[in-house]
């Protein structure tokens, strides 16, 4: 049996993509959730997932870990040795869940937080041990995309942020260690950028939500798997480099391009319009099958780019040497 034991909070889509995680790369999982769908949510998830590993990694994966959901947050702590927490997005909730966590779970073990933008400081008030408290932030599907965010709260401890980042390293990510907190991180404030952007070409009727996303996927959402914007930028100044490029696009700043900060009004109609064309859009597939779908693309990018040895496949390309390394397996 697995020796790695973890704790979860949450068994939506987040803490099923966790358990998923967690589980395939050999660890026992206890997953607490009040939703009595709990457990057929997280097989759904454990379905897809072992879909998806299947054709992802090349090499021998250890024996998976079982799942137990359990039936409170006392018996989730019950022999980890790393938990994550993954409930809904309302700060009063994650702390007095926290501080329950905190009372029952010994205090050198690291609680990782997956909150998508609310200050770890503020998750510790009210705990006893808070020097364990870190965000984790992951991007779904949590089983698939290595990116994590690591972001330390005022009372964060040093080894807390190194076991976190060990942790996550182990299953096949990249930890993105933050300096200092701040709202929203650093990837979720770039996406929102972008979803203002988008809304507002839609309100105005410039684009369809399909278009959109037309514009992105089929441009430079390509380049964002594996260079990002600024390195990006850089090539595009050519043999002068980012300066070059910022002399020659930095004026544009300054243009009325973009709506920025502001956003468009969340009317009732504005919000028939975004429902209407994102079910045309999706033409009658279901979750699940858009899952799927998006589980075999994302496959099929990352191996690409393990060819080459950049990026997120070069992530895939040394989790599968610790992989084959492994004496267990």
């Amino acid at each position: 049996m697995p020796e790695n034991k973890v704790g979860l909070l949450g068994g939506g889509v987040i803490g099923g993509g966790w358990a998923a995680r967690f589980a395939l790369n050999g660890w026992n999982v206890n997953l607490y959730d009040p939703d009595p769908e709990a457990k057929r949510k997280v097989d759904a998830v454990l379905t897809n997932a072992r879909s998806a590993y299947g054709k992802l990694v090349r090499a021998p994966l250890p024996t998976e870990g079982q799942v137990t959901v359990v039936s409170s947050i006392e018996e989730m702590t019950d022999g980890v040795s790393f938990i994550q927490e993954s409930a809904p997005e309302r700060l009063e909730l994650k702390q007095s869940l926290l501080m329950e966590v905190d009372k029952y779970a010994p205090s050198n073990v690291v609680i990782g937080s997956s909150t998508s933008g609310l200050l770890p400081s503020k998750l510790q008030d009210g705990m006893t041990h808070p020097e364990r408290l870190v965000v984790g932030h992951p991007f779904n599907p949590v089983y698939l995309l290595p990116l994590v965010e690591i972001v330390p709260g005022n009372k964060s401890a040093s080894w807390a942020l190194e076991s976190a980042a060990n942790t996550y390293t182990a299953l096949g990510m990249k930890p993105l260690l933050l300096k200092k907190e701040v709202d929203g991180f650093v990837a979720d404030r770039l996406l929102e950028a972008l979803w203002r952007e988008a809304l507002w070409l839609v309100n105005d009727g410039v684009a369809t939500m399909s278009e959109v996303d037309d514009a992105i996927r089929f441009g430079a959402g390509l380049r964002w798997s594996f260079m990002g914007t600024m390195l990006t930028y850089r090539i595009a100044g050519g043999e002068g480099g980012m300066r070059h490029f910022m002399s020659q696009f930095g004026p544009a700043l300054q243009w009325p391009w973009t709506h920025l900060m502001d956003v468009p009004e969340l009317t009732e109609g504005f919000l028939d319009k975004l429902e209407a064309q994102s079910d045309t859009q999706a033409g009658g597939a279901s979750i699940r099958e858009l899952e799927a779908l998006r589980d075999d693309c994302l496959v099929s990018v990352i191996h690409g780019l393990a060819g080459q040895n950049y990026a997120s496949g070069e992530v895939l390309n040394k989790y599968e040497e610790t992989l084959k390394s492994n004496p267990n397996i």
